[in-house]
């Protein structure tokens, strides 16, 4: 794992108490901040290596534990889970089934209400990353809290502009945010016409955004998932890094 400072802190939602973790650098804050959004495979090392790497490039990254609906849980091992068709069903059940939508916005509004008074965090506008269903869940919240989010990338996020009333591409006039989609060329999930779908959208929105398709699968940047693809994860990085440095700058 990258160097980083990792502590905790518990968030209180209307559904219980969300477990977070919070990576930071070494020396002293505040540090601009951005929230990290999980993949399906839960909080497990890959996730917090995510986490620590970015906190190592001066920033506050929090990382919630979307699934504290279903209890403790030990880390998943990924590539046995999404290999094994008995294994992912009972995570689905399990854990999927416990981050509707909704409810996970309400999340993110107790997590924005605590990252306020936490010290390590710069006040002002946060910056958003979602992986997978994180990435979806990315832009569900910069369509949800406005000026609160500036910034919100997904990278290989599923879902982003389909036919159901709850796509995050119906959210595009409330987006306030720069938003940075990056796709996968083999994703089912986020397929050609999604694209050109969300790319209307937040063009008839005037969202200052960009959506590209990486030459890679779905779920190429986490290292433990079995489409992990060292090459573009990096090119992951080299987008990423640069977007968040933006919330350095003044308004």
């Amino acid at each position: 794992m990258t160097d980083s400072i990792l502590t905790m802190i518990d968030v209180t939602t209307p559904d219980g108490v969300m477990p977070t973790y919070v990576h930071t650098p070494h020396g002293e804050g505040p540090w601009p901040t951005v929230i990290m959004m999980m993949d399906a495979g839960g909080i497990r090392p890959a996730m917090q290596d995510l986490a620590a790497r970015l906190a190592s490039h001066s920033f506050a990254v929090f990382l919630p534990d979307l699934f504290y609906r279903s209890g403790p849980y030990e880390p998943v091992d990924v590539k046995k889970t999404l290999g094994t068709p008995e294994l992912w069903e009972a995570h689905r059940a399990k854990f999927m089934t416990s981050v509707p939508p909704k409810a996970t916005v309400s999340d993110l509004g107790a997590l924005l209400e605590a990252i306020v008074l936490h010290d390590a965090a710069q006040g002002g506008p946060v910056g958003i990353v979602g992986y997978c269903m994180g990435g979806r869940l990315a832009l569900l919240a910069a369509g949800s809290f406005g000026d609160r989010i500036d910034i919100a990338a997904s990278y290989h996020g599923g879902g982003l502009a389909t036919q159901d009333a709850d796509s995050p591409h119906h959210l595009a006039p409330r987006i306030s945010a720069k938003v940075y989609v990056a796709g996968a060329s083999e994703d089912k999930s986020f397929d050609e016409a999604q694209k050109a779908r969300l790319i209307a959208a937040l063009d008839e929105a005037k969202v200052d955004s960009t959506v590209e398709t990486y030459p890679a699968h779905h779920g190429w940047v986490p290292a433990d998932m079995p489409a992990h693809d060292p090459a573009e994860a990096e090119h992951h990085w080299q987008t990423l890094v640069p977007l968040m440095e933006e919330l350095r700058q003044p308004a």
